[in-house]
């Protein structure tokens, strides 16, 4: 009888190709009006800036792998000699002395970009779950991973958290003075405690399953009649 064969697994989402990186020319060509008057800078001509165009209008469009150059395999110190080789590249002090400001506001802008994600892929558990968000259906509203995103995140957490325990005030907290006295094995204390608090919220569920537990507890340790008529 043939064997079944497995049935594969969906394909990731495809990552776009990264656009053309500004090169800086190894001979200056640059326009008086476009150099860069450092001691310490490697000359910059009209093809960097041109490339630079292209970058800064794609970057919505790159995962931070893409923005350091990088496969999305790479080990933590291929990410970190790429942050230091691109952080060199855009660093604004590099271009500080730059006539036209929108060109200047360009480099900072892929500059703070490249510094995003370097503090993304140098952590281990922030690195992991952006590689699972940008390798699923909603890569492209996951591209960005900023601490204010996971501040919402965890708010909606404990949202949900509150939510299961109660939603009223006074629910709340006769169900945590309830769980304190199930803590302490004081049954019928804790009883009195759920029952106030479905009088808040009568559909708790929460609730109702605690009332439960406290009475079966309470019911194991009440004494039994002996002469009770069968």
């Amino acid at each position: 009888m043939p064997v079944a064969s497995a049935v594969p697994a969906p394909p990731a989402a495809p990552r776009p190709p990264a656009p053309p990186r500004p090169v800086a020319p190894k001979a200056p060509s640059t326009p008086a009006s476009a150099t860069v008057p450092s001691s310490n800078a490697l000359p910059i001509g009209p093809e960097f800036f041109a490339a630079l165009d292209i970058l800064n209008n794609s970057l919505d469009s790159l995962d931070y792998f893409q923005v350091f150059r990088l496969e999305p395999t790479a080990t933590p110190r291929e990410i970190k000699d790429a942050y230091y080789r691109e952080s060199r590249t855009y660093h604004p002090d590099r271009f500080n002395q730059l006539p036209d400001e929108g060109l200047k506001e360009k480099i900072n802008t892929v500059f703070k970009r490249i510094t995003e994600a370097y503090v993304v892929l140098r952590d281990d558990a922030k690195r992991a779950k952006y590689l699972s968000d940008i390798s699923g259906p909603e890569r492209a509203q996951k591209l960005r991973y900023t601490e204010e995103s996971e501040a919402e995140k965890k708010a909606e957490q404990r949202k949900a958290i509150e939510e299961q325990i109660g939603t009223t005030p006074k629910g709340r907290d006769c169900y945590k003075l309830g769980m304190q006295e199930l803590d302490r094995k004081r049954w019928e204390a804790a009883m009195r405690q759920f029952k106030m608090a479905l009088m808040y919220e009568p559909a708790n569920a929460k609730y109702k399953e605690k009332l439960k537990e406290a009475e079966a507890e309470y019911d194991k340790t009440r004494p039994k009649n002996d002469f009770r008529i069968k």
